[in-house]
């Protein structure tokens, strides 16, 4: 890891409206994080998680307060710039893998290169498909793959761009204990291998057996 800031929010708030009352998913979230950190974002259910991962990601905009992400104030960007920045910088991935059930897995992993008109790089794919032991899988569709293989494709779909940061929202809720393990497993060695990568998580069990920054959030605050 070195010393660039990649990322950084500066008093981050987002409301929501619960009819007329006003609930405070985000409050005052102060954060940095720099390139080639392994960062996990803990907390119970309902402390504001995912909702920070959202805006930190460009899917969603606060309420108030900046999100900096490469010198840019992306906060203040329209969702036709921030599609660009998500499309040559961010790789997400999902609790639910979210594969199309008619595709091979070579096919998944490319839906990247369809979406952003970009051309299809088969030796990346090779090289990315190896790296997590998807060679033998490449024509299999989703119906034949383990959970953990799933993820594995999930991840090599979010490579595929070669993103600066990867996000990652529960992406072990749905494993047993042996393919959580595995799965950070790959995120650790991504990060040392300069990918910065942020996870949701609540298993503390999990993250206590990787050198992983966290930050804790309770009730939108990070304590």
């Amino acid at each position: 890891m070195n010393n660039e800031i990649i990322l950084k929010t500066e008093k981050l708030n987002k409301i929501y409206l619960r009819g007329e009352e006003r609930v405070w998913a985000l409050k005052d979230i102060d954060l940095t994080i720099k390139k080639g950190e392994f960062v996990a974002i803990l907390g119970p259910s309902g402390s504001g998680k995912t909702t920070l991962l959202n805006l930190l990601s460009g899917f969603d905009k606060p309420t108030s307060g900046k999100i900096i992400f490469l010198d840019k104030e992306i906060s203040l960007m329209k969702e036709k710039e921030l599609q660009k920045i998500r499309s040559k910088y961010v790789g997400f991935i999902f609790q639910n893998f979210l594969l199309f059930p008619h595709l091979t897995v070579y096919e998944n992993i490319t839906l990247p290169f369809y979406f952003n008109k970009r051309k299809d790089k088969k030796e990346k794919i090779y090289e990315i498909a190896e790296k997590l032991s998807l060679i033998s899988r490449l024509k299999h569709r989703p119906s034949q793959l383990s959970g953990g293989e799933m993820q594995k494709v999930a991840i090599a779909r979010a490579l595929i761009i070669e993103p600066l940061i990867l996000f990652a929202d529960e992406p072990t809720g749905n494993l047993d204990s042996e393919n959580a393990f595995n799965i950070f497993k790959i995120f650790e060695t991504l990060s040392k291998e300069g990918y910065t990568v942020v996870v949701v998580t609540h298993n503390w069990e999990l993250i206590s057996k990787f050198n992983v920054r966290k930050i804790n959030l309770k009730d939108g605050k990070i304590v």
